[in-house]
């Protein structure tokens, strides 16, 4: 059996004073091509440092309202990744109840 492998790239344009102001990515294999976003937060983890490691960028022009529904929508689905990879039920639910208070104290629409 092959192994196979899979190439996911991102590309940040810096101004002059090196803040993001574009950010495209691809992920050919997910049929996206150069795709523009405004924000993205890449954790990695070093088994042997025991530590995660964190790219969080977003571009200059990424409106607060929009941040605030990103990082909404990220703690949601680390909440469900947490379940998929732990079965962790309790723990799962105390982070989901953590959203909805994120939610409600930020006033997102649901």
């Amino acid at each position: 059996m092959a192994n196979t492998t899979s190439t996911i790239e991102l590309k940040v344009e810096l101004d002059d004073n090196r803040i993001p102001e574009k950010l495209l990515w691809t992920a050919e294999d997910g049929g996206i091509n150069n795709e523009e976003a405004k924000a993205m937060l890449l954790s990695v983890w070093d088994s042997k440092a025991q530590e995660t490691l964190r790219i969080d960028l977003w571009t200059k022009d990424m409106p607060v309202d929009e941040m605030k529904l990103f990082f909404h929508q990220t703690l949601v689905a680390m909440s469900d990744t947490f379940h998929r990879a732990t079965q962790d039920e309790k723990m799962t639910a105390t982070m989901k109840d953590f959203c909805d208070y994120f939610a409600e104290k930020l006033e997102l629409k649901k």
